[in-house]
């Protein structure tokens, strides 16, 4: 139990998980042994007090009509979280320009060693290219 004598939603949200799995799965109403037994299968423990209580909780509603009211609080929430992240721009910035630098410093480098003057015989014919 948490502080408060709360029980941590950790413990419980296994159960629901589970619960939905099956729902999703075609099974139309699970009950406290599916979602046992499918906790079993990849070797978690039920928590039988949990799991009667979720049940509990449960009957008599819905599931699609819970599913909708969950949400609608979660809404109540608002968006948060989704600003942040654009800090590191000027970094990212500095570094792209300088290696734009770079590679304007390599292309002028590449530019004075090509020597596209009078001295050299591409074709073979001593230089004359009378041919064009």
């Amino acid at each position: 139990r948490a502080q408060g004598g709360r029980r941590r939603p950790r413990r419980r949200m296994k159960h629901l998980a589970v619960y939905m799995l099956l729902k999703l799965g075609g099974k139309e109403a699970p009950t406290q042994e599916d979602v046992t037994t499918a906790l079993d299968a990849v070797g978690i423990e039920a928590d039988a007090e949990d799991l009667e209580r979720m049940f509990a909780q449960l009957e008599g509603k819905d599931f699609d009509e819970v599913i909708a009211a969950g949400r609608s609080k979660l809404a109540s929430f608002g968006g948060g979280g989704g600003g942040g992240g654009g800090g590191g721009g000027a970094a990212a910035g500095e570094a792209a320009g300088e290696a734009a630098e770079e590679k304007k410093e390599e292309e002028e480098e590449e530019e004075e060693e090509i020597d596209m003057g009078g001295g050299m015989d591409m074709f073979g014919d001593g230089g004359g290219g009378d041919d064009y």
